[in-house]
């Protein structure tokens, strides 16, 4: 084949031949899509208008307004988890975006992470998921090696939810302990104090290697009230630990600025004066753009389980040039794997195909293999595959459609569970960077042996199509009516048909939405969720913010089933 030629399936440049299935299809993508900004722009509105207004009342920028200065103009700030916290903490009011926004910019050309209290949400206080999601970007930093900047606007820890913040090894605690690391690591460090900062917290920008403070914010173990009780002496709040006496007297800050701009301009002057450490070791090549415009995807991709689509053609719209070379293209064609460029960047893409294919067995006996399902051969296949990536430093990207693997007598005889151990152990131990992209379903194991979230991908992105559990949400209802109905029978008692039928649906409704991205993405088990159209840009993001790490660890599988 000729390497410059692109490998497509057949109807990539026809993707439109069954147009009311595809008009369908982009109709649900551009709802969804629309539904899921439409709730971010609530989100971003922090604790509301009133709370803005207060915040300017002080002489202080909101997070968000802050960002927009420090990060280079014309730039897009790449916000993750900003679904965080969303429909938790009710009985507090809630708290937008765990009131804290995090993401990654361009700051003097730089890529760098950004974590912003956002005071307008309860003062910046910490609820347990303000913690666990500053220590995710930290660990998404530690991990790739970016260089961190902390805008410090907090109340501290939110006291009435204390013990679900305090002492855990992902609650507060752990940041400060992950500054220490993080240091010690080499990754730099600025901190801004941009407003209260007290108790606990105080300790975050002290660890940093250099610290900002502006007039009329406050940086104390203790405040006047606290101290006032435990000593019995009072004291102003400017006194006790204001920025001119933490610049004249304490020497713990190094530039006190008057306010919000001024402190922002000197964070990028430092930013600017910052070296270079030496990039990753993949390679990357002038990127080239698809053949194909992004925006078919909203068309090809097809969310009903039932149906069919081709995860080449999704492909064909991702990678550079729409080119991809497959690897084993005849063998397990239920896991598709192949070797691409994205961004310039060399990948390697195992991917959940999606269409039925006639396969032949050992025996010589044909049949049809479901698409979507992981059978022993395609697991196999993308064992070796994770680990010829590994062997030759090409980071990994998983795109899930998943329904898990293949059960039944043929399924066990022929070694499923042998064959989706050796994937598990491939993905368990594989020291380039993975890359999570849930685009469908991503059920069961078949969520495990796809580089799931227990098995530390970089990023985890997700279209607001994805869906993931122990398994759907019928199938799931069907098998807990049925034990439910089997319970009540043993004690003598008999359901009806409509009882049956609302227990089913009170039991799916309840899967259905805990399925539901926006429910993963609240408890961060994704970093982002992410127009479809915009996949190939979050993948680029996320491999440039991977190469910034160039230390890859030796590859080994230990033990694996044969």
């Amino acid at each position: 084949m000729n390497d410059r030629q692109p490998t497509l399936s057949p109807f990539a440049s026809k993707v439109k031949t069954d147009s009311s299935r595809y008009e369908r299809n982009q109709k649900t993508m551009v709802e969804l899509v629309a539904q899921v900004r439409n709730q971010e722009e609530v989100i971003r509105q922090g604790g509301g208008e009133k709370a803005i207004a207060a915040q300017h009342k002080k002489g202080r920028l909101t997070a968000r307004q802050r960002i927009s200065l420090l990060i280079d103009p014309g730039t897009e700030f790449f916000e993750l988890s900003s679904f965080a916290a969303w429909g938790m903490y009710g009985e507090w009011g809630g708290a937008p975006s765990a009131g804290v926004v995090t993401g990654l910019g361009r700051v003097q050309g730089r890529l760098v992470m950004l974590i912003v209290n956002d005071a307008t949400v309860k003062a910046g206080a910490f609820f347990p998921m303000t913690a666990k999601k500053v220590i995710r970007a930290q660990n998404i930093a530690i991990d790739n090696r970016i260089p961190t900047i902390y805008l410090v606007d907090s109340a501290g820890v939110f006291l009435p939810l204390q013990e679900d913040v305090f002492p855990d090894s992902d609650d507060f605690g752990r940041i400060f302990r992950n500054n220490a690391v993080m240091s010690a690591m080499g990754i730099p460090q600025i901190a801004a104090i941009m407003g209260m900062c007290v108790a606990g917290g105080a300790y975050l920008p002290v660890m940093c290697d250099r610290i900002l403070m502006t007039e009329g914010s406050g940086l104390f173990i203790a405040g006047p009230a606290l101290a006032q009780a435990a000593i019995g002496v009072k004291y102003s709040a400017e006194e006790l630990g204001g920025a001119k006496m933490h610049s004249q007297i304490s020497g713990t800050v190094d530039f006190r600025e008057p306010d919000d701009e001024s402190c922002l301009a000197r964070i990028r002057l430092l930013v600017d004066k910052m070296g270079s450490r030496q990039l990753g070791v993949f390679d990357r090549k002038p990127a080239e753009a698809p053949l194909f415009p992004t925006e078919e995807i909203y068309g090809i991709f097809d969310g009903d389980p039932a149906r069919q689509y081709d995860m080449k053609e999704i492909i064909a719209r991702i990678v550079d040039g729409s080119h991809f070379s497959e690897y084993k293209a005849e063998y397990g064609e239920t896991v598709l794997c192949c070797y691409a460029r994205i961004g310039g960047f060399a990948v390697g893409i195992v991917a959940n195909q999606k269409i039925h294919v006639q396969q032949t067995d050992h025996n010589g006996n044909k049949r049809i293999e479901f698409g979507g399902v992981v059978y022993p051969e395609s697991a196999e296949k993308a064992a070796r595959f994770i680990m010829d990536c590994n062997q030759n430093l090409v980071p990994l990207i998983f795109l899930h459609d998943v329904n898990g693997f293949m059960v039944g007598r043929d399924a066990e005889w022929n070694g499923i569970i042998r064959a989706g151990a050796k994937m598990v152990n491939a993905v368990s131990n594989s020291v380039v960077p993975k890359i999570t992209v849930i685009i469908g379903g991503s059920f069961g194991a078949g969520h495990y042996a796809m580089c799931g979230k227990a098995y530390d991908p970089r990023f985890v992105f997700a279209w607001p199509t994805a869906k993931y559990s122990v398994m759907s949400g019928a199938s799931a209802a069907g098998t807990l009516v049925e034990i439910k109905i089997k319970q009540l029978e043993r004690g003598g008692k008999k359901l009806s048909e409509e009882d049956k039928k609302k227990l089913f649906d009170e039991v799916k409704a309840t899967y259905d939405e805990q399925m539901d991205p926006r429910y993963g993405a609240a408890r961060l088990w994704i970093d982002k969720i992410i127009d479809p159209a915009e996949t190939r840009e979050a993948i680029i993001t996320a491999l440039e913010a991977a190469a910034l790490n160039p230390d890859v660890p030796k590859f080994s599988v230990g033990v694996l089933q044969t």
